[in-house]
């Protein structure tokens, strides 16, 4: 679910030929480059692609389309792009805000209804976050398989990862992050892609800021303002951190790839759990 947060822009509206050319001038190492290197290192994008671009409005799916259309204009090999917007029950200001915004930026949008806000609300009143976010990414699944698609890419950063990261750890009891790519479970022959895991939200805001576009701020019409409480907290205490020591983002980002299998309790694999007895006699035997 996009996360409820103010950004002011306060700059005019640059034109769409300024807007495109900053992702590849002003922003090129900061939001370009770490875009393409994660995209270059785990094969997120190959030959005879057809993407589904995910477009919620927010200030990330609105910059991971146009990163993907600059993409495509100096890519080596072939690939195709759907732009692919849900209307779960959005009011009627934001999606026109949403539908605007795209045609301002030449984002071709396809739109499909559905009555997720309707259903949340009516069965998931107390936690609706949570089976919200599966609805959508069920609907969106189904669409983009419907449009030809192999591949459904969403907007996550950088900051994402970290606070999933943080929340699965403090709230779920287990070490679990977001990963940059991941077959769809119920939906055959489509995966899931995060192509900006690298990139981080300061710099999309930045981005959003310069353009002067006002990106849909929170089109939840079931808990608006309140929704995704526990990752403000996670959010606020990072900046805290930061405070101390101005990597510590990055340390919980690289945490995820130096896993040290010798000094953990115990893993899962798909839905075996491995104990710490068991990998301790493995590692006995082997030596």
């Amino acid at each position: 679910m996009q996360s409820c947060q103010t950004i002011l822009v306060e700059n005019p509206k640059l034109s769409l030929s300024d807007i495109e050319k900053s992702l590849i001038t002003t922003y090129r190492k900061d939001i370009f480059r770490p875009f393409v290197k994660a995209i270059d290192e785990f094969q997120l994008v190959e030959p005879g692609d057809k993407i589904a671009i995910a477009i919620s409005g927010g200030k990330d799916s609105l910059i991971l389309a146009k990163l993907f259309q600059e993409l495509k204009k100096y890519n080596k090999f072939p690939f195709d792009l759907v732009f692919l917007s849900m209307d779960p029950g959005f009011r009627e200001i934001n999606k026109e805000l949403l539908i605007n915004n795209c045609q301002y930026l030449n984002i071709p949008l396809t739109v499909r209804n559905s009555d997720v806000f309707h259903v949340v609300q009516k069965i998931a009143k107390e936690n609706p976050c949570y089976l919200c976010a599966r609805m959508r990414r069920g609907f969106l699944y189904q669409q983009a398989k419907e449009l030809g698609c192999n591949k459904l890419a969403l907007g996550h950063h950088f900051d994402d990862v970290i606070e999933t990261t943080l929340l699965n750890l403090f709230y779920n009891g287990q070490f679990k992050t977001m990963v940059p790519k991941i077959e769809a479970e119920n939906f055959e022959g489509i995966e899931l892609i995060r192509p900006m895991i690298y990139v981080k939200e300061k710099d999309i805001i930045r981005w959003i800021k310069r353009s002067g576009i006002q990106a849909m701020n929170c089109g939840c019409t079931v808990v608006a303002e309140k929704t995704s409480s526990k990752r403000r907290e996670i959010k606020a205490l990072i900046e805290r951190l930061r405070e101390e020591n101005p990597d510590v983002d990055l340390s919980i980002f690289n945490s995820a790839t130096n896993v040290n299998l010798e000094a953990i309790y115990g893993y899962q694999e798909n839905t075996t759990k491995k104990h710490f007895n068991e990998l301790y006699e493995k590692r006995r035997k082997v030596k």
